[in-house]
């Protein structure tokens, strides 16, 4: 008998806010869908209302099996889903953020606030220093990632962001097709370590 293979898991960091525009709760109800359809599973923050919440029962009713990762303190806030087939509660931001990285084999990042940026900012430079060999998505929803784009890009006008490093980044507007992306980039590990001089800005952009 063949063994099955472990379905992989993508980490997303996306809001917890109410009182949004419907189009950003339905890309993220999509994309949780496709999410499921593929084959994947989900990590994510653990928080029941928002983005987090459409995303995680969508992705839960197509297939996949959700973690939650949550500190105690946003349990409350966040309104921890107690439909997580797994909810792990953590003292602290920084065990939630490090068990986020380390249990996704990629990563997507949604809409979202202050947090959301936070947590791609650490993903992305993990990703440029080598800590990882990790793909990550931009889910650009209504042109919502775009700002966030132009400020990389704006760093790599200016020298302080190699060209290299802006490209480890994918940003897609259709849910289906970043999921579809990073589905391929996980099973295919077609997203590897690198040597991080390739990346970072006091090695300089080398020859173009």
């Amino acid at each position: 008998m063949t063994a099955s293979v472990p379905r992989p898991s993508i980490t997303v960091y996306c809001a917890s806010a109410t009182g949004i525009d419907p189009d950003f709760l339905a890309a993220a109800r999509l994309f949780g869908e496709a999410i499921g359809r593929s084959g994947m599973n989900l990590v994510y923050g653990g928080g029941g209302i928002g983005l987090m919440g459409e995303l995680a029962r969508s992705a839960q009713k197509s297939g996949a099996r959700v973690t939650g990762i949550i500190t105690e303190q946003f349990l409350h806030l966040e309104q921890g889903w107690t439909g997580c087939d797994e909810m792990i509660v953590v003292d602290s931001m920084r065990e939630r953020k490090r068990q986020l990285e380390e249990r996704g084999d990629g990563f997507a990042i949604l809409a979202g606030g202050l947090g959301t940026w936070e947590e791609f900012f650490e993903t992305f430079v993990g990703r440029v220093i080598g800590r990882h060999g990790k793909p990550i998505g931009l889910l650009n929803t209504k042109g919502f990632a775009d700002p966030l784009w132009q400020l990389v890009s704006h760093g790599v006008d200016h020298g302080f962001v190699r060209t290299a490093a802006r490209d480890l980044l994918w940003m897609e507007s259709d849910p289906h097709l970043l999921a579809r992306r990073l589905h391929i980039a996980v099973t295919t590990q077609s997203a590897t370590p690198h040597d991080p001089k390739e990346m970072l800005p006091m090695h300089g952009e080398g020859e173009k």
